[in-house]
């Protein structure tokens, strides 16, 4: 079953950071497995909805995601963001 990587971004602190941490991310997650399906500021928000950045996406399984998650290539990226964002990620079972 899917499972989906979603990122919702609360502030980032510093975009120095932020673009090191994309650049090792992306690859490392797709690499793993990941496919981008969206990411970005919102095209409409509605009720308590945030115009916040927000990246989803697509594994082959929850273990896949948090594999990809707990790897090393992707703890690099984290490294690299050390604090440079607040942010919230989930793995939600697909449906």
């Amino acid at each position: 079953m899917s499972a989906y990587w979603i990122s919702t971004y609360f502030e980032i602190h510093d975009e120095s950071k932020m673009q090191a941490y994309a650049e090792l991310a992306g690859p490392a997650l797709a690499a793993a497995g990941g496919t981008f399906l969206a990411r970005g500021l919102p095209g409409a928000f509605f009720e308590e909805g945030r115009n916040e950045r927000s990246v989803l996406i697509e594994f082959a399984s929850v273990e896949a995601a948090v594999a990809a998650h707990d790897g090393e290539p992707y703890q690099a990226a984290l490294a690299a963001l050390d604090g440079g964002a607040s942010r919230d990620i989930r793995i939600v079972p697909g449906a």
